[in-house]
């Protein structure tokens, strides 16, 4: 299995893809190693010299961070710290997210202001590699004061304790190191700063964001696939698709979505025959528009995503150039909260649209036979489909309600102001999952209405539509249609993408 370096560097989206399926190892790369030790040597040498206590390291928490504490205590503080936070509820986090948030939180650290030690990151590599992960839970943290539920629950195996999913199934750490023997990671009694640098941070948050990120590029290529295909089956026009058109609008997104539709309609006969209709609906017409304005929040999404997790985002802060552990904020959601929102909004107006395009598709006009069926009245088609669409868009509008716009005080009043980013990382994935459904839906039409049509729809698109056949045929008459909507979901999900094929980048 190849071995990933986690260090100051930017990784790609197609190795955090690798990360978050688990398909590589981790290590630690030199400069970050000795970033690491440089700051754990420099915060043990501030805390023997300063006269004054140092928030985290010798003080209570939040609210207690008036409340020195002894120097024999302080790494039963921090042991205190991870056990009293790991207060999760809710739903169990994927194991794809759990994945991302471990090499997150490593590649914090390697920023080198962290004051942790090696041993215990290389334990954090260890606990990665060794294919166990800790239980984790969707609700607890508030985002900000860093995602402190969830890491404190991520973090628990370090100290042999807490829950791991092992072979499929949830099991106390403890039996899980007892089974890896010398192939477990080292556990730890954690000294100072060490707990508070492992829970202060916005891995929770961030690794969602990077993850929704990682499907909303193919999310994003299979809408413009799709609606190119729905426009071919719906007879459509091509010339709001052009180079010059969208030239007059030059928003980076439209002209991306324009470019890519062109090019697959360009080569499809049916789109260069004579029309009786002078334009199409603005749910065919207005992709460049619409689509592109989905690319353009995900692309910003996309550049604050990758700023956060290349950051360091736990606090105090260890500043070796400034003789200073200074206590900040970096731990804040914010940044991430409003773009998790904005996200959210942007895959579901990607759904919002498709499910039009679905709606068109069945209305029976242009040709094409009421709720695409071939003997409409004794079979009802695809009817029930389009209304299963219509069900999910709606729950993805009560999903786009900003959690970022909401606030508690918590923790006595020192915490007045917090981000609820995770609540919105936690439903933009809920967008993403129901957007798949959507999208194959509308997949599902597109393929009915192309083959009632008997229309050639170009070399790309009928290698779209061939694939697709491979899973669902066509529909004659009536049958159980859940698989087949279940199964057209996991076609986008599953379908070979190459990385030149994906636009979306926030570069």
């Amino acid at each position: 299995m190849k071995t990933l370096s986690i260090g100051s560097h930017s990784l790609s989206y197609s190795e955090y893809q690798h990360i978050a399926e688990g398909s590589v190892q981790l290590a630690l790369s030199d400069d970050a190693a000795a970033k690491i030790q440089a700051s754990r040597a420099f915060l043990e040498d501030k805390t023997a010299r300063s006269e004054r206590p140092i928030y985290g390291v010798n003080t209570g928490f939040g609210s207690l961070c008036n409340i020195e504490i002894s120097e024999e205590d302080l790494g039963l503080l921090q042991t205190n710290l991870v056990r009293s936070h790991a207060c999760g509820m809710g739903e169990y986090v994927c194991p794809q997210v759990i994945r991302l948030m471990i090499a997150l939180k490593l590649k914090s650290f390697a920023v080198g202001v962290s004051g942790i030690r090696l041993e215990v990151c290389q334990s954090l590599v260890d606990l990665y590699n060794s294919g166990a992960l800790p239980v984790i839970y969707s609700q607890g943290s508030l985002g900000a004061s860093g995602d402190l539920a969830p890491l404190a629950h991520m973090s628990l195996p370090l100290l042999g304790e807490g829950s791991m999913w092992w072979k499929g199934e949830i099991v106390e750490t403890e039996v899980v190191l007892s089974a890896l023997g010398s192939n477990a990671w080292r556990t730890h009694t954690l000294a100072s700063k060490e707990g508070l640098a492992l829970l202060n941070g916005t891995q929770f948050m961030s690794a969602h964001g990077m993850f929704a990120m990682l499907h909303a590029r193919r999310l994003d290529y299979f809408a413009d696939k799709i609606g190119a295909l729905s426009t071919a089956a719906h007879d459509g026009r091509i010339e709001p698709f052009t180079a010059g058109v969208n030239a007059t609008r030059p928003q980076p997104g439209q002209v991306m979505t324009a470019s890519r539709i062109h090019h697959w309609l360009k080569e499809a006969p049916v789109m260069h025959s004579p029309k009786t209709h002078v334009q199409d609906p603005y749910s065919f017409r207005c992709m460049p528009q619409v689509h592109g304005a989905s690319k353009n929040a995900l692309m910003h999404a996309m550049q604050v995503i990758g700023t956060e997790v290349d950051a360091a985002t736990d606090n105090p802060v260890v500043l070796e150039e400034e003789d200073a552990v200074i206590s900040a904020g970096n731990f804040h959601g914010q940044p991430l909260a409003l773009v998790l929102d904005y996200a959210a909004l942007a895959l579901h107006e990607l759904g919002s649209i498709s499910e039009r395009r679905t709606y068109q598709l069945i209305s029976g006009r242009r040709g094409l036979p009421p709720f695409l069926t071939p003997n409409p009245g004794l079979n009802s088609g695809l009817m029930i489909a389009q209304y299963t669409a219509a069900g999910i868009v709606s729950q993805n509008k009560q999903y786009c309600t900003p959690a970022s716009a909401d606030s508690i005080e918590s923790s006595n009043g020192q915490e007045d102001h917090v981000s609820m980013g995770a609540n919105a990382a936690t439903k933009l994935l809920k967008v993403v999952d129901n957007l798949y459904s959507i999208l194959g839906i509308e997949l599902i039409n597109a393929a009915q209405a192309a083959d009632l049509r008997g229309c050639d729809v170009g070399a790309e698109l009928q290698g779209l539509l061939d694939q697709f056949r491979q899973r669902v045929p066509t529909l004659s008459d009536d049958r159980y249609l859940h698989p087949e909507l279940v199964t057209a979901a996991n076609f986008l999900k599953s379908e070979a993408l190459v990385e030149e094929s994906v636009l979306l980048s926030p570069n």
